[in-house]
């Protein structure tokens, strides 16, 4: 599986850190939002070093859509009367903001990575109401926004709220100049953080600051982050022989699909799940199906997924790890917007470190709380972890490894224990612990990615217990 962005795309291999070293700012994770932290910073002079536990942009930064965009979903509303109407605004000016950046970038530093200006909509095949009412707070917020009636998709509409002025690009060909000028170290997992030491398998770093910018944070302790976000996944294709849509589509049904064009392709995507919620499979089958439906001439080309932090109110935790750590920062709960949202962290915390006032960093401050905009996520988050906190101790299945069809995963009791096996289509026994080693919930097998995922916060590991994605930092015991 591979996305169209990295197919036949290679980043500067970069070394391993093998001795102790000192900067003035370290950031844990290569992806986007640590890339363009780390360039801010390099831009105004300070020592910076990068380390990824793998390569560059090898998580989700190279599986997203790639849409540059203030429109994330119906939010506005929903943060006017939760947040009331300053904080909304200050999101609304980051992300707008954010998209200005990117041009402002590409530009400088003369940057070929199939930048275009393209509008954004959020449409509805029943509900009139919801994207009337978020156009009202979308224009009170200062956005360009406006209603229409008719898209260029090639089905029909009830009525669709267009953001004018947003863009969309080739994420990996804009950071590969970006990440040219920076010092990073690859294969080099951050294992423990103590005050301003990084410690990894290869040396130690000293830091006056340190920014963990990892997806999902690896420390549970401070911040909690593991009791105030959940992460989901999401699954696109890449068809061509279809035709120029001229926009970025999203429909506000979490059931619908999204759209978007780059060069002839068209990436279509949807099958929104909690993660560890596709043990049977068929996510892919049915995005061939509604690409079937729609353009009975297309041709599959690639095919990919991608997941993301959700935060208990859907806004992203950008700024102080925790109040009692000022030295150290956060950036997670992109819900799926990470091209803008990382653009969003990368200015809030240079501007911290650097001591640059910021007028819009509150509504992001990981510090906040509000209990009225996240009781009923948080609640139903606990349950969840719960359930699988449980299973993972009492569940014993009654099934063994001969109810296993080739191609095929399933909790099964393997040489009198519980185990996750994964049978190969020669037959070939994969056995690995059903444990996630994060917090030690039960993993559910995901069949069209072939990997071992934690539905409680969103660990994934292959079917041969290789470590896949944060926040677990090892692999799974094999059996």
């Amino acid at each position: 599986m591979e996305s169209v962005w990295n197919s036949g795309f290679k980043f500067r291999k970069r070394e391993t850190l093998s001795d102790d070293i000192e900067c003035d700012i370290v950031i844990i994770g290569a992806g986007i939002a640590g890339l363009l932290t780390a360039y801010m910073l390099n831009k105004s002079g300070r020592n910076v070093v990068v380390i990824d536990a793998r390569s560059i942009a090898s998580g989700n930064t190279k599986n997203t859509t790639a849409k540059i965009t203030s429109q994330h979903d119906l939010i506005y509303n929903n943060i006017i009367k939760e947040f009331g109407e300053e904080k909304a605004r200050q999101y609304a000016k980051a992300n707008e903001l954010a998209i200005k950046k990117y041009k402002e970038i590409i530009d400088q530093e003369k940057i070929d990575c199939d930048f275009e200006k393209k509008d954004a909509y959020i449409y509805s095949l029943d509900n009139i109401k919801d994207i009337e009412d978020e156009c009202k707070a979308a224009k009170k917020l200062g956005i360009d926004a406006e209603l229409v009636n008719e898209v260029s998709l090639p089905f029909d509409i009830e009525i669709a709220l267009k953001f004018k002025h947003q863009a969309q690009f080739n994420p990996l060909k804009f950071l590969k100049p970006i990440s040219e000028k920076l010092t990073i170290y690859e294969n080099t997992r951050a294992l423990e953080i103590k005050e301003k030491l990084v410690v990894t398998k290869g040396g130690k770093i000293s830091a006056n600051h340190i920014v963990v910018a990892t997806h999902f944070p690896f420390l549970n302790v401070p911040g909690y982050y593991f009791m105030r976000m959940h992460q989901e996944r999401s699954y696109v294709l890449a068809i061509e022989n279809t035709t120029d849509i001229n926009g970025m589509y999203k429909d506000n049904d979490k059931k619908g699909y999204s759209f978007r064009n780059y060069k002839n392709l068209l990436l279509i995507g949807g099958v929104a799940q909690r993660s560890g919620e596709n043990e049977d499979g068929g996510a892919y089958d049915e995005l061939r199906k509604v690409a079937k439906e729609l353009y009975p001439n297309s041709i599959e080309k690639y095919h990919w997924s991608a997941q993301d932090c959700v935060a208990l109110d859907t806004i992203p935790y950008i700024g102080h790890y925790s109040s009692k750590t000022p030295n150290l920062y956060v950036a997670t709960g992109f819900k799926k917007w990470g091209m803008t949202s990382s653009m969003v962290a990368s200015m809030i915390i240079s501007d911290m470190i650097l001591g640059k006032e910021n007028d819009f960093s509150e509504i992001f401050s990981p510090s906040r709380f509000d209990m009225s905009a996240s009781m009923k996520n948080a609640a139903n988050d606990l349950m969840k972890t719960a359930k699988n906190f449980i299973a993972q101790r009492i569940n014993i299945p009654e099934e063994n490894t001969e109810d296993i069809q080739k191609g095929h995963g399933a909790i099964v009791e393997y040489r009198g224990e519980k185990a996750g096996v994964y049978k190969d289509e020669a037959g070939n026994i994969f056995a690995v612990s059903t444990k996630c080693p994060h917090l030690g919930c039960e993993l559910h097998w995901n069949a069209d990615e072939l990997t071992w995922d934690c539905p409680c916060h969103g660990s994934r590991f292959d079917y041969n217990g290789n470590w896949v994605e944060s926040p677990a930092t090892s692999c799974l015991d094999k059996m």
